[in-house]
């Protein structure tokens, strides 16, 4: 059978270089919305549902729960039936879900479509840039993923702004009802000018010179197994207790999970989700754990401060949304100068220093208390950790990409940006547990306040562990990195990696 000819490269002046860039910027601009929007959302939702603190890391945890396990796999599925045609499945998938997520009638039924939409997300996220990779020129290659990477940005930092504004005028509700004009006009730009592409290589047909590829479906269920396991651990401890057979079979089985998945991987070297022989690269296995251990730090801080501004400080859900905004915006006009920044002195102080810099925007923050001023009390906080992340983010990205061969740079970046999801995932499973705030708590302003204070102490010290780690283990990757965007889709401007 005659091998499909492939569709000419793109040209950003075109129309259909023009739409193929509006249907991936509009589509993973949906998915950066949900991952910003929902945290303002929280003490509205939790009212009308009658949620308890529990039910509100679901809402958040169920969604990146899947993102988190299943991104690599969709990337693959995509290199595998096609790009365009995986990128679609997943914007209908993560639209239906938005729709059932803004029908919910109950937590139960929330917390399952978030987790559909994270599902969906998983299937859409690496697609809307691995389209662009793949159809576009090489010569217009970086202009277009630069042009995606500033335009996601900009939805990232209206998000926030136009979901509290529906939050107040309208319901929650209609922060995932967004979601669905949004999808019409990218299935009709995708249907009208995407060009579809896929990896020949990844051909089930065997034959001389080519080898069986496999997907790694089990690694994929191990994985999420696990964080499953120790998320529904942490989660529900405090209402059943450390002893009770759930948590402790929780536990248990996510902790086996996780070994399955390592034994797994190596045994598979060849057809490994997660190729094991990464890890040799020691600035790789560390620049990973300082990915966990600075957006466990992220997370945290956005699940609680929004909830917090609403409920302790009495604030509108409009005036939460947009209270963060000075923080992507030095994120989307500082992210290049500390990637420049970081090519030349290397990564290692940038990445020890940001930490530390976001750590004291923390620690001011911590003090925010009922009458605040946003001038005088919120806005010096959120300008230091803004400027620490813009320290961290584009400098943790090109050196995870220059810690590997350039032939594992995709699946490099995919693991770097579940690393960032599940350090969200597991800081918003953990940190409620540790602060003592369980049941209908969010709503007791005495409560939440000890909670808030005790979480952002704990938010701190992680990312004060995060700039020993750069300080005492990363250096200078061995050869320059490529520019590029952050591998992580960043909760830029409010409360919650490509």
């Amino acid at each position: 059978m005659t091998a499909p000819v492939p569709a000419p490269a793109l040209r950003m002046g075109t129309p259909a270089g023009r739409g193929t860039l509006l249907a991936a910027v509009l589509a993973s601009g949906m998915v950066f919305l949900d991952s910003t929007v929902v945290n303002v959302a929280l003490p509205k939702l939790g009212q009308d549902l009658g949620a308890n603190v529990a039910d509100l890391q679901w809402t958040v945890n169920g969604y990146l729960l899947m993102l988190a396990a299943f991104v690599l796999l969709g990337g693959a599925l995509g290199d595998r039936f096609g790009r365009r045609r995986v990128f679609l499945i997943g914007v209908v998938w993560f639209t239906a879900a938005s729709v059932l997520c803004g029908l919910a009638l109950g937590t139960g039924w929330l917390i399952a479509a978030r987790f559909l939409q994270g599902a969906g997300g998983a299937l859409l996220t690496p697609g809307s840039l691995s389209v662009l990779q793949a159809s576009f020129h090489p010569d217009d290659r970086g202009r277009a993923i630069g042009a995606w990477a500033g335009l996601s940005g900009v939805s990232t930092a209206l998000g926030p702004f136009i979901g509290g504004w529906l939050i107040d005028a309208l319901s929650w509700r209609w922060i995932f009802f967004l979601n669905l004009p949004i999808a019409v006009l990218v299935l009709l730009a995708a249907l009208r000018w995407v060009p579809e592409s896929r990896d020949e290589n990844a051909s089930r047909t065997e034959g001389p010179g080519r080898t069986r590829r496999r997907f790694d479906v089990a690694g994929a269920l191990l994985g999420a197994l696990a964080l499953a396991g120790v998320t529904y651990a942490l989660i529900d401890a405090p209402a059943r207790g450390f002893d009770s057979a759930a948590v402790v079979v929780a536990a248990l089985v996510g902790v086996l999970a996780a070994v399955a998945f390592v034994l797994l991987e190596r045994r598979r070297a060849d057809t490994a989700m997660l190729p094991t022989g990464l890890f040799s690269s020691r600035l790789f296995s560390v620049l990973n754990i300082f990915t966990v251990v600075v957006y466990a730090a992220l997370g945290g801080f956005t699940f609680f401060f929004a909830v917090y501004l609403q409920n302790v400080v009495q604030w509108s859900a409009f005036r939460t949304g947009i209270a963060l905004l000075p923080m992507t915006v030095l994120l989307l006009i500082g992210s290049a100068r500390a990637g420049a920044l970081s090519a030349r002195i290397g990564p290692r102080l940038p990445l020890a220093v940001g930490p530390v810099v976001a750590a004291a925007g923390l620690l001011l923050l911590r003090g925010v208390g009922p009458g605040a001023s946003y001038w005088r009390d919120v806005l010096p906080g959120v300008l230091l950790f803004g400027l620490g992340l813009t320290l961290v983010v584009a400098p943790l990205t090109a050196s995870v990409l220059a810690a590997v061969e350039d032939r594992f740079s995709g699946v490099a970046s995919g693991f770097n940006n579940a690393a960032s999801r599940a350090g969200g995932l597991l800081a918003v499973a953990a940190l409620p547990l540790l602060v003592g705030l369980t049941g209908a708590g969010y709503e007791q302003k005495a409560e939440l306040t000890h909670a808030f204070r005790g979480a952002m102490v704990w938010c701190a010290g992680l990312l004060l562990t995060g700039a020993v780690l750069a300080l005492v283990l990363v250096h200078r990757p061995p050869r320059s990195a490529p520019p590029s965007q952050p591998c992580h889709s960043l909760p830029a401007a409010t409360p919650p990696k490509k």
